[in-house]
């Protein structure tokens, strides 16, 4: 029962956290003017429940998960950085294995490099000090994205309640950070240690996702604004970044780059 309920906790903590399937290296996305209706073929095998699942999802960012963003936003800009360094330093944890797995080992030693440096020079990945000696940030790898790039399919699309939108192959590739994908999550909860607390984890990662909806606050209120189905293009963007992703293209169809987020700041 204990290790249902800690399960069940991590979903509803990560919520926020969906949406960043669209997102770049440092979690900004851009949606363009194209027609986002047109989806990639898809089996999305339950849609009438997943609409009404979506909509639910939609109530509860507007009472709960758009408010705390905006409320972040106002936080000086110095913090909200270093969080974000933090926060993407820790994401290496997964990311490193992932590059190993995709046959990507220079993505891997310069992730690996990054990470000693600035957990250590960078006091915990609060400066990000490794760009200095031009270790550049990387694109995030997840264990759905090398099922992909395994060749497995991503089977039906569905949205979850609280979790969001998702296929079959990338909640198979969610799952494997409880059974021991993630180093974090292992040495906050697996491993019962006197230096970290449950807690550290579902702290860590409700910040991830409050930092992505407090930088993507006008791309998602211009999706809302201009799509005629908002429920397709949210399907859409979903399946073309995931696809995207996996196949390690540079192209940015959909997605904003990795500066945008100081204009959007600035604004």
């Amino acid at each position: 029962m204990k290790k249902i309920l800690t399960v069940i906790k991590i979903l509803v903590i990560s919520q926020v956290l969906t949406l960043s399937v669209f997102a770049g290296s440092d979690g900004t996305i851009e949606l363009s003017n194209k027609n986002n209706e047109q989806s990639t073929e898809v089996k999305d095998c339950f849609e009438p429940v997943n609409r009404a699942i979506f909509t639910f999802n939609q109530g509860l960012d507007k009472v709960f998960f758009k408010p705390v963003a905006k409320g972040y936003r106002y936080l000086p800009k110095p913090i909200r950085s270093g969080t974000g360094n933090v926060l993407n330093n820790l994401s290496n944890l997964v990311t490193i294995p992932n590059n190993i797995l995709q046959g990507q080992f220079k993505e891997a030693g310069v992730n690996t490099l990054r990470f000693s440096i600035n957990s250590t020079l960078g006091i915990v990945g609060i400066f990000d000090v490794a760009s200095y000696y031009g270790l550049k940030k990387l694109d995030k790898e997840d264990y759905g994205q090398t099922f992909g790039s395994w060749g497995v399919k991503e089977g039906c699309y569905f949205v979850l309640p609280v979790l969001g939108p998702t296929t079959v192959r990338d909640t198979l590739g969610s799952m494997v950070n409880l059974v021991g994908g993630d180093p974090w999550y292992n040495v906050t909860i697996s491993a019962d240690t006197k230096y970290f607390n449950n807690s550290d984890y579902y702290y860590s990662r409700l910040a991830t996702g409050i930092d992505f909806r407090a930088k993507n606050l006008e791309a998602f209120d211009n999706l809302e604004k201009n799509s005629l189905d908002l429920y397709a293009s949210v399907r859409s963007l979903y399946l073309q970044d995931r696809k995207r992703k996996i196949l390690n293209s540079n192209e940015t169809t959909e997605t904003m780059n990795d500066d945008d987020w100081e204009e959007i700041d600035s604004q």
